[in-house]
Order: structure tokens, then C-alpha cells, then sequence
């Protein structure tokens, strides 16, 4: 994976789930990876790939590394997303056209 590819780093469910897990504030890695059954090692990558992409930074205190969330890609993605809003409503208004037809109903 290339670093900085937020789009990469989005990809996996557990990298979504560490990044839900952090909206609430810091965390350290020992209890982000409370929640999953995997290795501390596997969840170590996830946040190897999280940081490389810049949607978390990580401190040290003492022994620990700590992370928090950084926004600002995700907002980027969002962004990205929203120049498609008008095409996935116009479709999903054609779709619920589609089946209104097809099953005789009315709106």
C-alpha cells in the first residue's frame, strides 16, 4: 500500500472499527485492540497503516503509544463522496420508479 492512501487504509472493516473506536478521544493500542480477536501484532499494522495514511496520529506516554483521530482526510473523503450525491439520487429515484411500475403502485 502506497502511504497516504486514505482509500487503502479505509478498505478493511477493522481499520474502520479502530478509527469509531477513537472518535471519542485517545486511546492507547493495548486497548484499541481490546475489541478484536486478533493479535496485538495484527492490530499493530492496522494503526502502522492508519498512521502512514494520516488518519491517526500516535504519542508516546511512557511505555505506551497512544493514538487519536485525524480528521481531516476523512473529510476529504467526504467531500469526494458528496460530488456523487446528485448521481446516486438520481438513480435510487429511478430505481424506486422502476419498481413502483413494475409492482403497480403509486406515489
Amino acid at each position: 500500500m502506497r502511504p497516504n492512501d486514505v482509500f487503502q487504509a479505509l478498505a478493511h472493516p477493522a481499520r474502520r472499527a479502530i478509527l469509531v473506536l477513537l472518535r471519542n478521544g485517545e486511546m492507547p493500542a493495548g486497548r484499541l485492540a481490546e475489541p478484536f480477536k486478533v493479535s496485538f501484532a495484527a492490530i499493530s499494522q492496522h494503526l502502522k497503516i492508519l498512521k502512514e495514511s494520516d488518519l491517526v496520529s500516535e504519542r508516546r506516554e511512557g511505555r505506551q503509544r497512544i493514538y487519536r483521530l485525524q480528521p481531516k482526510p476523512l473529510r476529504e473523503v467526504a467531500s469526494w463522496i458528496d460530488e456523487f450525491e446528485t448521481f446516486f439520487n438520481a438513480r435510487l429515484d429511478a430505481l424506486a420508479d422502476h419498481l413502483d411500475r413494475k409492482h403497480g403502485r403509486v406515489r
